[in-house]
């Protein structure tokens, strides 16, 4: 039996040492990012799903990560990250399709509810971009039992 699964695309946007992350309906802190729609170059998804999201033009660059998402009973999607760039010095603007924008350190990144498949594209490209603030690859595997919230100085409303 063939299954088909909705791709979203994704981008980490590291801005000033902190990742861009986004709250989801059901409180989880997500890259922004969204479904690719047919015929939709992936590298063009994910900068038309960030500007709708946060408001910030991005270059995307290398890709990250593919996964499978399991978000539950008959809810599976494939991600795929990139890593992106921004000149953008605005204050990202929250859509309707999140509840808050927050950008966070690695460490603070690190204690966040999240799949695990988000830190560790995050992780990724901090190896890449901010080799100086790593996050922990021992915390990758934990993350994804945290239930910290978020809550904190970081998170912009």
């Amino acid at each position: 039996m063939t299954q088909l699964y909705p791709v979203s695309v994704k981008g980490v946007v590291i801005r000033d040492g902190k990742v861009l992350l986004l709250l989801n309906e059901r409180d989880e802190w997500e890259l922004p990012g969204g479904k690719l729609e047919l015929g939709e170059d992936p590298a063009e998804c994910v900068t038309r799903e960030i500007l709708e999201e946060v408001g910030w033009h991005v270059i995307p660059g290398p890709i990250l990560d593919a996964w499978q998402y399991h978000i539950g009973d008959d809810a599976d999607v494939l991600i795929l990250t990139y890593g992106c760039r921004t000149s953008s010095t605005a204050d990202p603007v929250v859509s309707a399709e999140h509840r808050r924008v927050g950008m966070f350190s690695p460490g603070e990144a690190e204690g966040l509810r999240m799949p695990a498949g988000y830190l560790r594209s995050v992780t990724a490209w901090f190896e890449l971009t901010w080799p100086d603030k790593l996050v922990r690859p021992d915390a990758i595997a934990a993350s994804s039992g945290r239930t910290n919230p978020g809550e904190g100085t970081s998170a912009l409303s």
